[in-house]
């Protein structure tokens, strides 16, 4: 599915979300008192975005209140969310964002926030599966194939990405250092260029969300060698994943969040979690962003704090040994 057809999915899912009576308004109104503005680090049409506007529309059924959504995309999403870091923590501003949250401080050395200390986590939204696939010129039909001749040509396989800092780099970055091999990285501005040239053949691998590779491995234009994650896909079980293929400890996944301005009082954190939670277990809300290719899940404010912990010093640890710049 295109990112255009994708974008209109969900703003009829976002339709249908609007016609649901709210689930329990009376809980909402009792904290959420003012318009609130969700800040999206990133522009219209993104998974975040999506989601953004997908819980922005229950969370103004269940509050009452004006529920806006601002796109500030630029510098890997670090412009957006700065802003959100200097808002007044009050509950009127949130962010919904991804986890190029963790790895754009590491890459951009005067970026003035840190993803720790400046937020206050409310809850994780959702997760998405990526997959290694190339392009069928690369002479790989295994993991195994793609490593040898990484191995035997250093450097000559190249690969694309969606930009510097965004997940689909840092984790082939991660399988770089993880399977001993050189390629180089052809970063693009966003991810249709990426998949397009792959398609072509103009590069020959990438690591992309396993919804964005299916329809392409469905008729042979792409090769999906293994899958990014722990467990393996339910939407490719054939495909086993790097780490069954000898890649230890090799789990990179997508994941979407919402955060709200550091020091938010604990009452309101609560609150805003105990909200997005209700939301996401809508039956409705859970089909819609199912067929983003994402699936639903939700946590405590504490699971996603250690998330983001435990996420920023990995992915410090891969920039800084892969030495990645900024573009």
């Amino acid at each position: 599915m295109s990112m255009q057809r994708r974008h209109l999915a969900a703003l009829l899912g976002i339709a249908l979300l609007a016609g649901l009576a709210p689930a329990n308004p009376a809980s909402a109104q009792s904290l959420i008192a003012r318009p609130v503005k969700i800040i999206v680090p990133f522009t219209p049409g993104t998974g975040m975005d999506l989601l953004a506007r997908l819980i922005g529309e229950q969370l103004r059924q269940r509050s009452g209140q004006s529920v806006v959504v601002e796109n500030r995309p630029g510098a890997s999403g670090t412009i957006g969310s700065l802003a959100v870091a200097q808002s007044a923590p009050d509950g009127t501003t949130l962010m919904v964002t991804a986890n190029t949250f963790v790895m754009a401080p590491p890459m951009y050395k005067t970026t003035s926030f840190d993803p720790v200390k400046d937020f206050s986590p409310i809850g994780t939204i959702a997760f998405g599966q990526m997959a290694l696939v190339t392009h069928p010129k690369v002479p790989a039909a295994t993991l195994k194939d793609f490593i040898a001749a990484a191995k035997a040509q250093p450097g000559k396989l190249d690969y694309a990405s969606p930009g510097n800092g965004t997940p689909q780099h840092l984790a082939m970055e991660s399988l770089k250092l993880a399977a001993g091999i050189n390629l180089t990285h052809i970063p693009y501005k966003g991810s249709a260029g990426a998949v397009q040239d792959l398609l072509g053949g103009t590069v020959g691998a990438m690591i992309m969300p396993v919804h964005t590779a299916l329809p392409f491995l469905a008729d042979n234009r792409v090769r999906m060698l293994g899958i990014a994650s722990t467990e393996r896909s339910a939407a490719a079980p054939q495909v086993a994943t790097l780490a069954e293929q000898g890649v230890a400890g090799f789990d990179v996944d997508l994941w979407y969040a919402m955060y709200a301005p550091g020091n938010t009082p604990a009452d309101m954190v609560k609150h805003l979690n105990a909200e997005l939670n209700a939301i996401l277990a809508d039956k409705t809300m859970t089909e819609t962003i199912a067929k983003q290719g994402l699936k639903v899940k939700t946590g405590t404010p504490d699971a996603l704090a250690n998330l983001t912990a435990t996420d920023l010093a990995r992915w410090t640890k891969v920039i800084r040994e892969a030495d990645i710049k900024p573009e």
